[in-house]
């Protein structure tokens, strides 16, 4: 398909802004209070990715007595950036953790924003590539969502679309899960998927669902040029409406006697199917 190079009217698809948090050095002691206005990261590759990233962060905590390997690392980065870190007993942060898994630091950062689904095309085409993006339709595992980004990240992909309801946005166990991957890969968090689909679609771009009755197997398609990948719920599947939209389907063959995979499996395969043929 021949990328038309006409400018077309662009649709309004929403997307949430963050707050604008702002860094500065304090001693340790009590946080003013700023802890509850802030989202939050936990594990040590969030937060090492998140300082690298240039993220806004207000404050990090670690287990005190905890000071080694990677712990050293992120008090050597948030101290270069003037960004106040504290000690803390362990039990505080296990009060605090969200996902139970915080690995001795939690760091409170200003809302991970989402994007446009224009900069997302705009990334794209300012890498003189092809647009590749992911549309997660409905998925609301943590665990699901944040290995679709770290596979993202890795496959090339320029962003990934969310649904605004029914469905996972960026948490601090979507940020564990995909050690890091969420502050390089763009996320566009829309009111309607079906609507984006049409805009996508005046774009030239091919919108390829994930089904297991698709119209051919993943390996046999052409998924080369403008793609948008569409990935099902992890119980139902790409809805009905959605289906319809995309231009064709692919399956992933299997022989087991399990009829279907994980949702991040099945986006790991086809997205690298996609970066193999695009390369």
């Amino acid at each position: 398909m021949t990328e038309n190079k006409r400018k077309r009217p662009g649709l309004k698809v929403e997307a949430e802004r963050g707050r604008k948090g702002r860094d500065r050095f304090q001693a340790d002691g009590d946080f003013s209070g700023r802890e509850e206005n802030s989202d939050k990261l936990e594990g040590r590759n969030s937060v090492i990715e998140a300082l690298r990233a240039g993220r806004t962060i207000n404050k990090i905590l670690v287990a005190r007595g905890g000071r080694e390997g990677s712990i050293n690392q992120i008090i050597a980065l948030a101290r270069e950036k003037g960004i106040v870190v504290q000690e803390v007993d362990r039990s505080r942060l296990d009060s605090l953790s969200e996902t139970r898994a915080h690995q001795g630091v939690i760091a409170f950062v200003a809302a991970k924003e989402y994007v446009d689904v224009d900069d997302i095309l705009a990334a794209a085409e300012a890498k003189n590539e092809p647009p590749f993006i992911v549309i997660l339709d409905e998925i609301t595992d943590a665990n699901n969502f944040g290995s679709i980004l770290r596979t993202a990240d890795a496959a090339g992909v320029h962003g990934v679309i969310i649904p605004k309801r029914r469905a996972i946005g960026l948490t601090a166990a979507v940020s564990k899960s995909s050690a890091g991957a969420v502050e390089y890969v763009p996320v566009a968090r829309v009111t309607n998927i079906s609507q984006t689909i049409d805009y996508l679609k005046k774009k030239y771009i091919w919108v390829v669902g994930t089904d297991a009755s698709g119209d051919k197997p993943f390996y046999a398609s052409d998924l080369k040029g403008p793609i948008a990948l569409v990935i099902g719920s992890e119980g139902e599947g790409m809805s009905r409406l959605v289906r319809e939209k995309c231009d064709f389907t692919v399956s992933i063959p299997m022989k087991g006697r399990i009829s279907s995979l994980n949702a991040s499996v099945a986006a790991a395969i086809v997205m690298y199917e996609i970066m193999k043929q695009r390369s």
